[in-house]
């Protein structure tokens, strides 16, 4: 059995969605999510009823949004989040954008062809503020290996 790399990444504006202040992310979106779908390595992306997520309400505030992606791996994933200049370029400016959250992302590994929901990713994020990087749950900084065939994931049967 092979495994890929899921990642979740929430962000709550400061501003609603609808700001203006906003507009230089919103209009970028578009062209961010069209580089991802072109990147080596990339199997899987979240989508609402337009072409990107920020549509999807998956917490009761408004003003948070939600990001998931399926990637082969962790080389794949980190060329994209750290090697695309439109991609490093917005993560640059989050800070116009963005409230700041401890706990803001996570990965995990998923097997080949498994699509994660968006409960699972929560999931996720909630392991991870809590227990720490572990294989639950991980970061760029703290991860860890695709896991074993046999394998059980708590987290999934969880969400099952």
């Amino acid at each position: 059995m092979r495994y890929q790399l899921a990642q979740i990444n929430i962000a709550k504006f400061r501003l609603p969605q609808d700001h203006p202040v906003n507009l230089d992310f919103v209009n970028a979106i578009d062209q961010v999510n069209a580089i991802a779908e072109a990147q080596d390595g990339f199997v899987w992306r979240l989508v609402g009823e337009g072409d990107d997520a920020l549509d999807i309400q998956a917490y009761e505030d408004p003003d948070m949004v939600i990001n998931m992606s399926v990637w082969r791996d962790m080389d794949a994933l980190a060329a994209f989040v750290y090697r695309t200049p439109d991609h490093r370029n917005i993560m640059r400016r989050r800070k116009e954008w963005f409230d700041h959250i401890d706990t803001y992302m996570a990965l995990w590994w998923v097997r080949e062809g498994q699509f994660p929901t968006i409960e699972e990713g929560k999931k996720r994020l909630e392991t991870l503020a809590k227990n720490g990087p572990t294989t639950e749950a991980f970061t760029f900084k703290n991860p860890f290996p695709a896991p074993d065939e046999d394998k059980q994931d708590p987290i999934l049967d969880e969400c099952a």
